[in-house]
């Protein structure tokens, strides 16, 4: 069979290759290769005229297995084979791991059609002005969007998915949009100021705030909502509205940090407070520290006076503490007057009635009873003379719209659930999409700020302050933080509180920030972490623990004493130094202290008998281990050189019961150090006996949260160790609860609130070795 007849029984034609000899030679042999000299499905073509035309490099030694992956379909997408192209090229023969090359090129991902949907329909709201001033000349850059964000999806339905929706917000095409746009003429570019370019980029480093705009630009917050129709709904404030929001103002920036009280805080609203704080400290502004309190049955008094307590403990001074439910009679009375201005309706679904009719955007069939018998029935509603389920409050939006969340959405319901704040006043309580937007125009908040998922929200945000002609503040959404082998919803830290899979909400192994400080995190630390990521509107990818880690440990490095400590002992018997004696050695707490500073170092007792770890001693040695072995010699640390000179073992002549030493007192030798605790018959001076908890990650998956139903089979059961019967020094023996210390040569540690005075209690705050690279995820 001829080369044009083999290319074109696998889809291809001699124009695809372009006469090039090379690319025709080699992609003959990929056809033989794969054993496909019959022919193949175009799809496959393709990726194999792609494999032809790349260079070599060290992928061509794990070629039969690409190919494998290609012929039966796993790697389906140039942009698999990319992405696989890329991990093999820094693979070497012996290195290949299958699970991780599949990962990187996405084998066996299904982006279903319903998050290709949601994705398109976030990026349109992202670029709606955009798209409605070009209409169709864009559709290849929105497509490239979702492309973006969702890199294994199939890209046909992507396709079909932005043309479905393009057409549905603009309609049929026009002639005018298939007319090429008029080329400008081009001006002369002036060269950049490299000094100003470089400038800009550090203030941008330096102050990550200079993103927002000052209110007085943003108070004339303006923004179109589409409509299934075709209409466009404009928002923007008016100068009576604006005039009313500067006197309040003063043309300060104003903000809100609104966590709902339903669980305790995590490391995501630690970047939530940064950004919210954060901006209002930066422009000499206000924040408001603003309970979320819109549904009782989940919220409770102790999650309030944690969320206050904790934001102190971060550093932050809220301006004022509010609450929604501080606003209910407010948003009562705003909510008879949206129904008696025709935009809110009682509705008579259940819950999921309710999901069926939105699902096939379909009207409720109460949408349209008159304004008069929708106030009788949230009259009626108020009054407790509805049950619990029967009857709800909905905005009438607009059913067809391309955005679920103008849907026609609840604004209040039914429950028969004292508040924790409000008490038992109300029986109906307000929903977060019609409180949330209402309270920030209330408490003329400038910019109100969130994370990207609230996206989708913005349009029913501006409709519903429109509607009741209301100030409306400037909204910007920013990627939401998320880290690996952990879980951020509270919906699943709470079930594995109360659950106990964990040990409270404070758990050392949770990323809460109860958890983050009773494991010996500081704030310092925590902040510069989430300011090191910016404020960006990037999709949030997975920050790796160590990141974290390194920041930890760059702040306790400066502020950690550091002491020994000796978690697994093994006994030393100095044969040559006389039962009694003591020798007092001066330790550094301070690595790099001045050598007068009496506060730099400790004191330190060396005598007969004193405890290494058992994992510094072999009873055989080897060229690579630096540890203690017969007749081999080491430096007990800020001490002297051993030399172990007898071994004791125990009935079984295996197990290690003692070991016999000489020390050197002149010093004469320089081996590798060991860490070590002594036994002191010095009033003041004894062995603490301590317990140490060492942790490793709660989840073996970096996302557990992608693992569906089966994330709770992702916890690792060694995520926590106990050691019960570790020796410290006395030098530490009043140390009080939250303090941090570097256990020399294993990590750093803080005292844990479950001490008593008889034993000390740590928990491992992290391990001395720093993984994390800058510049990395």
């Amino acid at each position: 069979m001829g080369s044009l007849e083999l290319f074109l029984s696998i889809g291809l034609d001699e124009k695809t290759v372009d006469g090039n000899s090379k690319v025709i030679t080699d992609l003959t042999a990929l056809i033989h290769q794969a054993g496909l000299s019959d022919g193949c499905d175009r799809a496959i073509g393709i990726l194999l005229l792609i494999m032809a035309k790349k260079k070599g490099g060290k992928a061509l030694v794990h070629r039969p297995t690409l190919l494998d992956y290609i012929v039966s379909s796993k790697i389906k997408t140039p942009l698999q084979l990319d992405a696989a192209y890329s991990f093999l090229e820094k693979t070497g023969p012996e290195e290949l791991k299958l699970h991780e090359f599949e990962e990187a090129c996405g084998v066996g991902v299904e982006v279903s059609a319903e998050e290709i949907e949601r994705t398109v329909d976030g990026i349109f709201q992202e670029n709606m002005n955009s798209i409605l001033e070009r209409r169709y000349r864009n559709t290849g850059e929105y497509i490239g969007h979702v492309c973006k964000r969702l890199p294994w999806a199939d890209a046909k339905i992507v396709k079909r998915v932005v043309d479905e929706k393009l057409l549905e917000l603009l309609g049929e095409r026009t002639a005018a949009d298939d007319e090429k746009p008029t080329k400008e003429k081009k001006q002369k570019k002036e060269k950049p100021d490299n000094a100003k370019v470089e400038k800009a980029a550090v203030e941008e480093e330096l102050n990550p705030f200079a993103i927002f705009p000052d209110p007085k630009e943003n108070v004339t917050a303006h923004t179109k909502v589409p409509f299934s129709d075709g209409s466009l709904l404009e928002c923007s404030n008016g100068k009576q509205v604006l005039d009313k929001h500067l006197k309040v103002t003063g043309g300060r920036v104003y903000t809100r940090f609104p966590p709902e009280p339903n669980g305790y805080l995590h490391i995501g609203h630690a970047k939530a407070m940064f950004v919210d704080f954060g901006l209002a400290k930066e422009r000499g502004g206000c924040c408001y520290l603003r309970y979320d309190d819109t549904n009782p049955e989940a919220e409770k008094k102790e999650y309030i006076d944690h969320i206050e307590e904790i934001v102190k403990w971060m550093g932050w001074e809220p301006f004022k503490i509010t609450y929604t439910s501080d606003y209910f009679q407010e948003l009562y009375d705003l909510a008879v007057e949206l129904i008696r201005r025709g935009h809110a309706y009682v509705d008579h679904q259940n819950a999921e009635e309710i999901k069926e009719y939105r699902e096939k955007k379909m009207n409720s069939p109460w949408r349209d009873r008159p304004a008069e018998e929708s106030l009788r029935l949230f009259d009626e509603m108020r009054r407790g003379m509805i049950e619990e389920g029967k009857a709800t409050l909905r905005m009438k939006q607009d059913m067809q719209n391309y955005n679920f969340n103008m849907y026609d959405l609840i604004a209040y319901r039914i429950k028969f659930t004292p508040h924790p704040h409000a008490g038992d006043k109300w029986c109906i309580y307000p929903t977060y999409d019609y409180a949330h937007c209402i309270v920030d125009s209330l408490e003329n908040i400038t910019h109100s700020l969130c994370t990207l998922e609230f996206e989708t929200r913005r349009a029913s945000y501006y409709w519903l302050l429109n509607s009741l002609d209301l100030y409306m503040p400037y909204v910007w959404e920013y990627s939401r933080l998320n880290v690996t082998n952990t879980v951020m919803s509270k919906r699943k830290l709470n079930y594995i509180v109360t659950n106990k899979y964990v040990d409270g909400w404070d758990d050392p192994r949770l990323l809460t920030l109860a958890g983050l400080r009773r494991r010996g995190v500081t704030p310092t630390a925590i902040n510069a972490f989430v300011r090191g990521l910016g404020i960006t509107r990037s999709d949030g990818s997975m920050i790796h623990m160590s990141r974290l880690e390194h920041h930890i440990r760059e702040e306790l490095n400066r502020t950690a004493p550091r002491t020994m400590v000796v978690l697994d002992p093994l006994k030393v018997v100095i044969t040559n130094m006389e039962p009694g004696k003591v020798i007092e050695l001066d330790a550094k707490k301070w690595p790099n202290a001045q050598n007068d500073d009496p506060s730099a170092s400790y004191k330190v007792p060396f005598s007969r008998v004193v405890y290494i770890e058992q994992s510094d001693f072999r009873v055989k040695d080897s060229a690579n281990y630096y540890g203690l072995a017969p007749g081999k010699s080491v430096l007990l640390r800020y001490a002297f050189p051993i030399k172990c000179t007898d071994v004791v073992f125990a009935d079984d002549n295996e197990t290690v019961c003692e070991i016999h030493a000489e020390y050197d007192p002149e010093k004469k030798t320089r081996p590798k150090v060991l860490h070590w605790v002594s036994e002191s018959s010095s009033p003041g001076k004894e062995l603490l006996k301590v317990e140490v908890r060492k942790f490793e990650k709660l989840f073996n998956s970096e996302n557990p949260a992608e693992l569906n139903e089966d994330w709770l089979n992702d916890i690792n059961p060694d995520s926590k160790v106990v050691v019960s019967d570790a020796y410290a020094l006395s030098s530490i023996k009043d140390a009080a609860v939250g303090d941090t210390f570097q256990f020399e040569r294993m990590g750093y540690f803080a005292v844990d609130k479950d001490s008593s005075p008889g034993k000390l209690v740590f928990n491992q705050t992290v391990t001395l070795k720093d993984t994390y690279k800058k510049g990395g995820k």
